[in-house]
């Protein structure tokens, strides 16, 4: 989609960092796990991949994945899978994770659900509707794909700490996801991890879309995160919902 491919755009312009796009298989013909499968597949790509551009430009020993609404659920979920196997990523070296608005879910409603139950941008019920398109056939909405929380969060998050990742988790408290999304940051902490979040007043899901300001604050806001996760690298990594000298692995907002 053109809109996501000029946010990469911007981005790689605004932060100095070379953003890679991740395309990936979409529900319901593809149900998940396929979309993370294809996340991690991307990322064993790029490392043996000799296009110039990536090899004279892109330092793989400053990577970080990131993804915008349901792409933070890929990214989350890639990153769990690649800090359980970062020796065979080699060269790529993960340095953290950027959760923008990330796209959970659970069976009993938060308070920003009941509180933004009929939300013209993202009504509960459009995200039920996700999830049962998404999930794996006979799963419910406390699946761990769907659910982060559940049983206290991913063991693999002890490795994540233990690697020295950084996280960053960012949303509006007009998006009914915004509880979600601090319950993550809290099992996050609880497990030592470093996180830098920012959670604003007002906005909506897809907010930046909708809003050029908003878009430039969050540009800022990554940029002091990569230089917070990287000590001054300039390399992202972007997963696709449908970034970075950087390495940016980027995945956008599709699900479906």
């Amino acid at each position: 989609m053109m809109i996501f491919h000029d946010l990469c755009s911007d981005m790689a312009v605004h932060l100095q960092a070379v953003i890679v796009s991740v395309k990936h298989r979409l529900a319901p013909e593809h149900r998940l796990p396929a979309a993370y499968d294809d996340a991690v597949e991307a990322l064993r790509s790029i490392k043996t991949n000799q296009q110039v551009w990536l090899q004279k430009y892109a330092d793989f020993s400053k990577c970080i994945l990131m993804g915008n609404s349901s792409g933070g659920n890929v990214a989350y979920h890639a990153g769990l899978r690649a800090a359980a196997e970062v020796d065979d990523l080699l060269p790529l070296q993960i340095k953290g994770l950027i959760l923008h608005q990330p796209f959970f879910g659970g069976v009993k409603r938060t308070g920003s659900e009941l509180r933004l139950v009929n939300n013209r941008i993202f009504p509960v019920c459009l995200g039920d509707l996700m999830w049962d398109l998404s999930l794996p056939l006979g799963a419910d909405r406390d699946h761990e794909y769907c659910n982060p929380t559940v049983d206290g969060g991913s063991k693999i998050l002890d490795q994540i700490e233990s690697l020295g990742w950084k996280v960053m988790v960012t949303g509006f408290d007009g998006d009914p996801l915004i509880d979600r999304q601090i319950e993550l940051v809290k099992i996050m902490e609880k497990k030592g991890i470093q996180v830098m979040r920012h959670f604003a007043d007002g906005g909506s899901h897809g907010a930046e879309f909708l809003d050029r300001s908003k878009c430039e604050t969050h540009f800022d806001l990554l940029k002091d995160f990569l230089f917070y996760s990287t000590l001054g690298a300039h390399e992202l990594i972007n997963c696709d919902y449908d970034l970075y000298g950087f390495l940016g692995l980027f995945s956008s907002w599709n699900l479906l």
